[in-house]
Formats: C-alpha cells, structure tokens, sequence
C-alpha cells in the first residue's frame, strides 16, 4: 500500500463528499481512506457510509478532537505513508503520485505539507519558517534540520514508521497546535520538514468552525498557542510573550476605540475589539 489517507471530519457533511471524491479518483497510486467522524450533528457519518461504502469510517460517538481521531485511524494504516487531509480540500490531479514520487526521492523528509490554493486559484499561506513566537526565545528551539519550521495540517503527508516514532499527534491538543507541535517533535528527531510544490490543493478554510462564535475560535486558537509553549519553551520566554501580547492587545483596544466613531462599518471595527478583549482575558488565565 502506498498511502493511507486520513479525513477527520466534522459537521462538514456538504464538503467531504467532493473531497473523498477527489481522492478516489487518484486512480495511480495504490491507497486507502479512513473518516474519521467526530459525532458530527449534520448526518455527516451517515452520508459517508451510504455513499462511499470503501472507505473505512470510524464514526466517534463525542467529539474528541482532531489529534485523538487521527491517531486512531493511524493504528490501522497499512500505507507506507500517510496524508492528513482536511475534509473542507479537494485534491488536485496526480496529487497524490506527485507527493509519493517526492518522499520516496527525499529520505530525509519527516513531513511534507502540498501546495495549498484558495478557491480562487491565490497560493494559501501554508509555510512557516519560524514557530509560534520564536523571536522571544533564548536558544531552546535553535539548530533545528531544514529551513521550513512547520506547514499548515490541512494536507500534509509523513512515512509511516517516522509517524509512529514520534507517538503520533499529541493528544493535549484538541484543535490547532497540533500541525505545529507535530513539525517540531520530528525535526528533534532530525528529520527535515518539506514542501511540494507540484502537488496542489485547494483548500475552503476554516469550514468545520463555521457555528463557532468568533470568540470561541480565538480561546481555542490561544490555548493551543500556550500548550505549545508551556511544552516547548521556557518559562521565562513564555512570560515574555505573554507581556508583549497583552500589550499589543491592550494597546489595539484603545487605538480601535479611538477610530470607532469616524469608521461606516461599525461592526467589523467592533468585532476586532471584542476579538482583542478575548486575547487578553484568556491571556490573565495562563
């Protein structure tokens, strides 16, 4: 088997049908595709085991988060290596023999993410060379492989063995940081994170957060920020980021008011404040 796929969906009933699609017809590679449905209310396990009955479905009766249901389709894969797709993608052509040429030519890849495309055709930012907040920090995450730090877990692919080395996700993330934490923990084992370039995705963002309040996104999105730091970095450099971002959000509050009564769009203005307000009251609690 060349490649295990890996969905783990959630209330994306409307979007993981193009995408299983899209997979199945990347008819020159041998592979197999796990859904992984976390107790999605909008019949999402229902439509996939009606419609796509090869695919392997574990229908999770709670929502236990990203990083616990992918490992729970790794403990059955067979491929030798596996993509961790988002259910809100759609798979370009020869994507997946693209990818699978690159990791069998670059051993010394731990984790390669595809190239992300927007609905428009526009490159989505997907590649980062620098962590979460590394400018504050001393040393703790310096003389790492490789000049790509981390790429976006929407579609990323990584051999078999390199993923079971490392345990898998790590299961203290519930959504976000995962992707991030993941990258690090391989380049500490000196393997080298990648790109490819010619296996292209197109990526609808963000969809499985669509009933999420714009302040539960941004808690969720802060926690899993200082989980990795807390994991990753030093007291001290955490409690330097800490100050910097409260100033930051305190200073945007004031500068947002300031501007409140001369902008048209009174909402939008009014969401970044209360986004703002967010940051720094999650930020008290760490």
């Amino acid at each position: 088997m060349d490649i295990s796929v890996i969905i783990v969906s959630y209330n994306t009933a409307d979007l993981i049908g193009p995408c299983l699609t899209a997979v199945i017809d990347q008819r020159d590679v041998s592979k197999e595709i796990f859904v992984v449905d976390n107790a999605s209310p909008d019949g999402s396990a229902t439509m996939i085991a009606a419609n796509f009955p090869g695919v392997h479905l574990i229908a999770n009766k709670e929502n236990r988060g990203f990083a616990i249901a992918n490992n729970q389709a790794i403990d059955h894969c067979r491929g030798r290596y596996i993509l961790f797709l988002n259910p809100d993608t759609v798979l370009k052509e020869n994507c997946l023999s693209t990818s699978l040429i690159y990791m069998n030519d670059h051993p010394e890849i731990g984790l390669a993410g595809l190239h992300i495309f927007n609905p428009d055709g526009t490159d989505q930012d997907s590649v980062s060379r620098r962590y979460l907040s590394q400018r504050y920090t001393s040393g703790e995450i310096a003389d790492l492989p490789g000049p790509i730090a981390c790429v976006l877990g929407a579609a990323m692919i990584v051999p078999h063995e390199a993923i079971i080395s490392v345990g898998g996700f790590d299961e203290d993330y519930f959504l976000y940081g995962e992707d991030e934490d993941l990258c690090l923990r391989l380049r500490q084992r000196g393997l080298q994170i990648g790109f490819i370039a010619a296996a292209g995705v197109v990526h609808y963002h963000g969809q499985s957060e669509r009933k999420s309040t714009p302040a539960e996104v941004w808690r969720r999105k802060i926690r899993a920020e200082y989980l990795f730091y807390r994991k990753h970095y030093r007291p001290d450099t955490i409690v330097r980021i800490k100050r910097a971002e409260l100033l930051k959000a305190r200073w945007r509050i004031m500068t947002l008011h300031l501007f409140l009564p001369f902008m048209k769009n009174k909402a939008i203005m009014l969401d970044k404040i209360n986004k703002y307000r967010e940051i720094v009251d999650e930020l008290r609690q760490h």
